[in-house]
């Protein structure tokens, strides 16, 4: 039988970052400004690592590349997807991310970005953005030239176990006080539209108006994708989106649950709890790949999972 295969993250330390990683999941982060946890990664910028099994030691894209029967022989140069925590222990900039079809022409052939986000934790008062109020283009231009962001942004209070799906083209940004899980195209391209006037290293960082306004989604339509919560014996299920680049759901598991792999491969995230996939120990932190062909998984613990595929 195949075995599943558990990453170690690749970390950054960046201007907004703190240490809530290393307080909830023990994560061993290079710093108390460590804002993101690449946790599944074949991204050139940042690779994940196998740890342990038949795998140890190699990345994500070295099992991409040299072992694509994992992935059931699928095509394609780069590992579609990209699993993040984050860590916010300030404002990040706010942004958005072209589609396909724009990156493509744009950034020398590159790939668009559609995310989503599951609140893992927050400050009581936390909030984020997503979209904007602006009616037409000529009004979002207007807003942005004239700095009104408070008329412009979307802004949403939030709580733990919150999703927000958020396609390529929406106007977005994580803020203080927030840790979350987000799963996108494997893509770095991003747009900042603007950074609260901060200074790294003595200067601004860069804007990229232009490309904003060409993709920005105008006016913003809201997104709703989670399906209904489904009980069963031991375990309770939600689909959170169903969307064209991923399928995400939500696995809270009281005892026992088995979850057939019946895709090119299969993402799995331990949110909480801890358990059994199996033979093998699983707990808060863990992020793992259930290869093409491995059948069914036989959870068994208190868990929470969200589970991707394609």
């Amino acid at each position: 039988m195949s075995e599943l295969i558990f990453f170690r993250p690749f970390f950054k330390q960046v201007l907004w970052g703190g240490h809530k990683m290393r307080d909830f999941y023990g994560y061993d982060i290079p710093g108390d400004d460590t804002g993101e946890a690449w946790v599944i990664s074949a991204n050139p910028h940042g690779q994940s690592i196998v740890r342990g099994g038949t795998y140890d030691g190699k990345s994500l894209g070295e099992l991409w590349e040299q072992h694509r029967e994992l992935f059931g022989g699928m095509e394609g140069a780069e590992f579609p997807l990209l699993v993040k925590v984050l860590d916010a222990n300030d404002h990040l900039s706010i942004q958005v991310h072209p589609d396909d079809d724009y990156a493509f022409l744009h950034e020398q052939g590159g790939r668009g970005k559609t995310e989503c986000w599951y609140i893992l934790d927050c400050d009581q008062d936390a909030d984020i953005i997503i979209g904007h109020h602006a009616k037409n283009r000529e009004e979002l231009e207007q807003l942005t030239a004239e700095g009104r962001w408070d008329d412009l942004l979307r802004k949403l209070p939030i709580h733990k176990g919150d999703f927000f799906y958020i396609p390529s083209g929406t106007v977005h940004a994580i803020r203080r006080g927030t840790l979350l899980l987000e799963i996108q195209q494997n893509s770095d391209t991003t747009y900042r539209l603007y950074d609260y006037g901060r200074l790294q290293d003595g200067r601004p960082r860069q804007l990229h108006l232009r490309q904003s306004m060409d993709v920005i989604t105008c006016p913003y339509i809201g997104q709703n994708t989670a399906g209904p919560v489904t009980a069963r014996r031991g375990y309770e299920i939600c689909t959170l989106v169903d969307g064209p680049y991923f399928t995400v759901t939500r696995w809270k598991i009281e005892t026992e649950a088995s979850l057939e792999q019946s895709y090119p491969f299969m993402l799995i995230d331990v949110l909480s709890g801890k358990g059994t996939l199996d033979n093998a120990a699983v707990k808060a932190g863990d992020h793992l790949l259930a290869p093409a062909g491995y059948g069914t998984i036989h959870a068994q613990g208190t868990l929470e999972l969200i589970v991707t595929h394609l």
